[in-house]
């Protein structure tokens, strides 16, 4: 089968982008697409080599070496304080903050029953807590420049679970949560907020794939994906991407059209004996909000009380 012909050239000329976690991985990915296609860049990573040179301002010294611009801030994202600042760095180096990719991220996996609370803290500290101080940082600016694009980086360990990682399965399905309030909340104001579900082969997944598998789930892929997501030219928000090793797909949250009992009280005995109704996933709806659920229901229960 042949490619069709790509007819949009995405460009990120004078826009400005903040990438979290980007001296190395997907981030660093992220952070030299961007630039190499215009934007201006401040690359984010607290991380340090064997020597003790910054991560971010490596990468960093690539962008510049290759024309770009770009500038490093090596705060943590689980600092509102730091977060607030590599915000603050974007607008009085570069005027503004369009862009800004949520990719920071740790691992501490382990099995649930031997795991340690103080890991799990610190998993849900740089991933959902670091994305939500990110975004909070960079929504006024954005709401004031009526134009704003924020990429949360998810995780089919959140959406589907993978064994040894609550820690990490729990923050990256709180981001969808985060994900889908802030498009609501964005839309008004051309903030449009969507999430990547990445695989690629990185220092925190090579420890979990086959080399085979490694040598072709390369990071770049999964940037072309959170570049579109994050271009002007992508228009829709609250979506999940999965990307990876040329694939991509939508993920949705869809829910069952359900079973309406007509009695006015319900027994446990009586939803045990529907749940092949109530389960029946013919005709799966998405819901764009809380609300539209509540409606949805209220049409059911009550028919005429929900306009």
């Amino acid at each position: 089968m042949q490619v069709e012909e790509c007819r949009v050239a995405i460009s990120f000329e004078n826009r400005v982008a903040l990438v979290t976690g980007a001296g190395t991985g997907l981030g660093r990915s992220h952070a030299l697409m961007l630039a190499g296609r215009g934007a201006q860049v401040v690359v984010n990573d607290p991380a340090t080599d064997a020597d003790g040179n910054s991560a971010a301002q490596a990468v960093v010294d690539e962008i510049v070496s290759a024309g770009g611009r770009a500038i490093a801030n090596t705060g943590s994202v689980a600092s509102k304080e730091a977060a607030q600042e590599m915000v603050d760095l974007a607008v009085s180096e570069f005027g503004k903050i369009d862009i800004l990719i949520n990719n920071a991220g740790i691992l501490r996996d382990r099995s649930f029953a031997k795991s340690d609370m103080d890991d799990f803290d610190l998993v849900i500290a740089v991933h959902l807590l670091g994305s939500a101080y990110c975004s909070r940082a960079a929504f006024p600016v954005m709401k004031e420049n009526n134009f704003g694009r924020i990429v949360m980086t998810t995780s089919n360990s959140g959406l589907y679970g993978n064994f040894g990682q609550a820690n990490y399965s729990a923050a990256k399905a709180g981001l969808i949560g985060l994900m889908n309030t802030l498009a609501i909340e964005g839309a008004k104001n051309n903030i449009l907020v969507n999430s990547l579900a990445p695989m690629a082969a990185t220092a925190m997944t090579e420890g979990g794939m086959p080399q085979e598998l490694l040598d072709r789930f390369h990071p770049e892929y999964a940037s072309a994906g959170a570049l579109m997501l994050a271009s002007e030219e992508f228009t829709e928000t609250g979506v999940i991407l999965s990307a990876a090793a040329g694939h991509y797909a939508r993920v949705r949250v869809t829910s069952s059209p359900g079973f309406q009992f007509a009695a006015d009280s319900v027994s446990p005995d009586e939803v045990l004996a529907k749940w092949a109704d109530i389960s029946d996933a013919s005709g799966t709806m998405e819901f764009a909000s809380a609300a539209e659920e509540v409606a949805y229901v209220a049409k059911r229960t009550v028919p005429g009380a929900a306009q």
